[in-house]
């Protein structure tokens, strides 16, 4: 009996495996080149051929600046958004997708109101990338809100209402980065408000809320805000975490004119 080393054994795997894909390759080569055999009922095939006679094709749509027909996976591109929801409606998505030639190029996947969503957009972000938008339309992406926001952006794109319809070449991929804006967070407002005690405004587009101006009737006159992505990215950059809350923070309104500011979570 011979005994092969270490690099041998690599060497027969290896060649092996080669000989499985290349008949792998030969049986999928045969198997596309077996002729489809239609069944008919008796009826039909008793009928006599009419022509059809209208027939001009499927409508096209706008894909990038160009009025494409699409009849094929490959034939849809574009930049578009979808919204899903779970069953419970307990959480919602918001996904992103840049398609080109039928192949999902970029994926932006922002998830709100279920703490297990986040863990499922995390998924999400890595199984959708290569796929063609038909696979991602029958592929289980993670969460049923997930799930259903790609749902209905295969709707949009497919029917040409798409973001970048009109777009020359279309969106560049990052597009999706861009959306987030410069601090690269998604955009989230949160308020909270009670018959007896009113409203609270705890996140905005901004930021986090830091303070609610109030007038004499005690109205909302405008707020204080620290924008989250900027101070994180001051304190990258070498500030300490004092200076850059100081510099992420902000104010909209008349907040000068307040009469007190109080802490939306406290008070």
């Amino acid at each position: 009996m011979k005994f092969l080393s270490k690099y041998e054994k690599i060497q027969v795997i290896a060649e092996s495996g080669a000989r499985h894909a290349t008949q792998t390759a030969s049986q999928m080569e045969s198997d596309s080149e077996r002729s489809f055999t239609m069944i008919y009922s008796r009826e039909v095939e008793e009928m006599c051929p009419v022509a059809q006679g209208v027939h001009h094709g499927c409508a096209p749509i706008p894909e990038e600046a160009k009025w494409v027909q699409a009849k094929e996976v490959k034939d849809i591109s574009g930049y578009t958004h979808g919204i899903g929801w779970c069953a419970p409606q307990q959480g919602a998505c918001k996904l992103s997708l840049n398609v080109k030639e039928g192949i999902i190029q970029e994926a932006l996947v922002e998830t709100i109101g279920c703490s297990g969503m986040t863990h499922s957009a995390a998924m999400a972000a890595e199984i959708l990338p290569g796929l063609t938008v038909m696979e991602a339309l029958n592929t289980d992406l993670v969460c049923d809100a997930i799930n259903t926001a790609m749902r209905e952006l295969f709707l949009q794109i497919v029917y040409g209402r798409s973001q970048s319809a009109f777009s020359e070449d279309g969106l560049a991929i990052g597009a999706g980065l861009e959306d987030l804006g410069k601090g690269t967070r998604s955009m989230v407002g949160t308020t909270y408000g009670t018959l007896s005690k009113g409203p609270r405004y705890l996140e905005l587009t901004d930021g986090y809320i830091t303070g609610i101006a109030l007038d004499e009737a005690d109205e909302i006159i405008g707020y204080k805000y620290v924008n989250f992505g900027k101070m994180m990215d001051f304190i990258k950059a070498g500030d300490d975490a004092a200076t850059a809350y100081e510099k992420a923070s902000g104010q909209y309104g008349r907040v000068q004119d307040a009469v007190r500011v109080i802490d939306p979570r406290k008070e």
